[in-house]
């Protein structure tokens, strides 16, 4: 099989992953396994090459080549959304890709608890959404843009990198606006696009990742300010992503920063897959809810 079929036959079979290393057989994971694709011969490094070249703008060509790294999105012949890292190792070219979700699930299908939903319907402040790399943190965010653009006209902007995926008008076509930017492409970093954002009279800012003090800093402003701010974090706990985001800045202040977060908090989802039963996988959701009072006696 060439790569794009096994693409294909990665999707087909549910893989949530799919690894392209030089001189290994290809491998997917599937339910949260590695495994080794059966009756499959072993990647060919020039054959990495010329896949990747074959997409790959001239940005991305130069950062592989200069960084040994490089991240994009494609979407093949068959409609198949995905999002690339290609890096170089020992034996040649490596690719991890990973399928994006075309279509947009409900918070109920991903049988999210009422509090998650109950979240949503704040108008300010800042919603944490966390959990481990692969934990479906994409997932429920669309599921959360789509529930508050059913509920209300808004204007969104997100700040993703890169773009995964891509909002529909259809469903919400009278119900306000939505425009993705893409850092490196639209906007230099997560916090000029977050300087940007305030400019560009949102209701609702996501952030693909909450990466840096600076951007921090800006996400709270933007959540005092009358913007209702979705951003992602990798821990796995809800009490852990109030610990992370402190950490992040120097001891003189942290007590400035705890006090912004005290006003602004609204929430914090952590959430984990696990194996169904049968086969598949589940997320299980773990919700903190605040308001002004608990909040600020948290953290005093």
């Amino acid at each position: 099989m060439d790569i794009n079929e096994w693409i294909t036959c990665s999707v087909k079979q549910n893989a949530s992953d799919l690894h392209l290393c030089s001189g290994y057989p290809p491998m997917w994971r599937i339910d949260g396994e590695l495994q080794p694709i059966q009756t499959s011969a072993c990647c060919n490094a020039a054959q990495l090459e010329r896949w990747g070249d074959s997409w790959m703008t001239a940005h991305q060509r130069q950062q592989l080549h200069t960084e040994g790294q490089a991240d994009g999105v494609l979407t093949t012949l068959d409609g198949i959304r995905l999002r690339a890292h290609l890096f170089r190792q020992y034996a040649g070219l490596s690719v991890a890709l990973r399928t994006i979700a075309t279509t947009a699930h409900a918070l109920e299908t991903l049988h999210a608890p009422p509090s998650l939903a109950s979240l949503i319907t704040r108008h300010a402040g800042l919603i944490l959404v966390t959990g481990a790399t692969g934990s479906g943190k994409s997932t429920t965010l669309v599921a959360m843009v789509n529930a508050l653009r059913q509920q209300q006209a808004c204007h969104v902007i997100t700040l993703e990198d890169p773009i995964e995926f891509v909002y529909s008008s259809a469903p919400c076509a009278d119900r306000g606006l939505i425009q993705q930017r893409e850092i490196g492409v639209h906007c230099p970093s997560f916090a000029h696009g977050l300087r940007g954002a305030l400019r560009e009279d949102p209701d609702v800012i996501l952030l693909g990742e909450l990466r840096d003090g600076e951007t921090i800093r800006l996400a709270l402003t933007a959540a005092e300010t009358g913007h209702l701010v979705l951003a992602t974090l990798h821990t796995r706990g809800a009490a852990q992503a109030v610990e992370r985001l402190l950490d992040v800045f120097p001891a003189q202040e942290k007590d400035f920063v705890r006090s912004q977060l005290a006003l602004c908090l609204q929430g914090v989802v952590a959430q984990q897959l696990v194996r169904r039963r049968g086969g598949g996988r589940v997320a299980l959701y773990e919700v903190l809810l605040t308001n002004t009072c608990s909040a600020a006696n948290y953290f005093a």
